[in-house]
């Protein structure tokens, strides 16, 4: 992965009406990496992608894809054509076959059409649907339906690639396969920039995070970055018992108790977490169970937005 920038938002701000949905957001995107845009519903993602896709006009600021600057309503450029968009939404023609809809995928992108049949020979099988190559797309499973709507969306090699929730609805063994295909693409060279709700997706496979909220970035780094500058690096030590703890149990410090369940947050495992089962014992309780939870993506995301419900 390098630090050149591949796509960059600059002091990107849009207004609907009386609703600011960008408020100044940056980002960059770097050579061969997975970046995460990460955010509440509302939060602007949408507007974003749509802006750096040409279908919003941005009310101040600046968008560069690969060293051109984009202008909405300039038409095709030679950097918009390196540019590949992976929609949330399935984009296939149910009555075609898989094969007919990489056709007609790869002419609309540019392909030559000399270079069509082998590009879909090779999506296919990517893909793992080469015994389906002549099948109605209406006969597919989800997963199949979005493995192909990603090769639709790809056919043409580009560089950097827009994914809005790829494998929203699909079955694990279908996630599987498309992060594998994904990741075949970014060894390739590709740089992903990714939307999802599945945060323990983006903290498994993305390099950095960007995390908007009301319109601006409120925070961006890499997980180890992320969690040292909100949570904390504290682990969190779940004890289950095998009765309920008495009272006296409750008086043990940093500890909270919720029926047979104990927490508490330590720094130092190996030098906090034996006396505390030396205590328990003396106290005649049972451990049945102990877990060690690390902070995650998702206590992140919910100290920097909040847990309210969002429409």
């Amino acid at each position: 992965m390098g630090s050149q920038a591949v796509l960059e938002v600059r002091a990107a701000r849009k207004r609907f009406g009386a609703a600011e949905a960008l408020r100044g957001v940056n980002l960059e995107l770097r050579r061969g990496e997975w970046l995460a845009l990460l955010g509440p519903n509302g939060a602007g993602k949408t507007t974003l992608i749509r802006a750096i896709t040409g279908r919003v006009r941005l009310d101040e600021g600046a968008l560069t894809l690969l060293g051109e600057r984009l202008e909405p309503g300039a038409g095709e450029t030679a950097a918009s054509r390196r540019l590949g968009v992976i929609p949330q939404e399935i984009a296939l023609y149910p009555e075609l076959d898989a094969r007919e809809n990489l056709a007609l995928f790869g002419a609309l992108h540019g392909v030559a059409r000399a270079e069509l049949r082998a590009r879909a020979e090779w999506a296919l099988t990517w893909t793992g649907l080469a015994e389906r190559g002549r099948a109605r797309v209406k006969t597919f499973s989800g997963g199949m339906k979005r493995r192909l709507n990603i090769a639709c969306g790809v056919l043409h090699k580009p560089e950097v690639i827009l994914l809005d929730e790829p494998t929203v609805g699909v079955d694990p063994q279908s996630r599987e396969r498309i992060w594998e295909m994904l990741e075949g693409l970014r060894a390739e060279g590709a740089s992903l920039l990714l939307t999802t709700h599945q945060l323990d997706e983006a903290q498994q496979i993305c390099d950095r995070i960007v995390i908007i909220d009301h319109g601006v970035a409120v925070a961006e780094g890499t997980l180890d970055e992320l969690i040292a500058a909100t949570v904390g690096r504290a682990r969190t030590v779940v004890l289950t018992l095998e009765t309920e703890p008495a009272e006296a149990a409750l008086e043990l410090p940093g500890v909270t108790v919720q029926g047979r369940e104990l927490r508490a947050r330590t720094d130092d495992i190996s030098g906090e977490l034996p006396p505390l089962l030396g205590q328990l014992q003396a106290a005649g309780l049972r451990v049945v169970d102990v877990k060690v939870q690390a902070p995650s993506l998702q206590a992140v995301f919910l100290h920097l937005t909040g847990r309210e419900l969002r429409e």
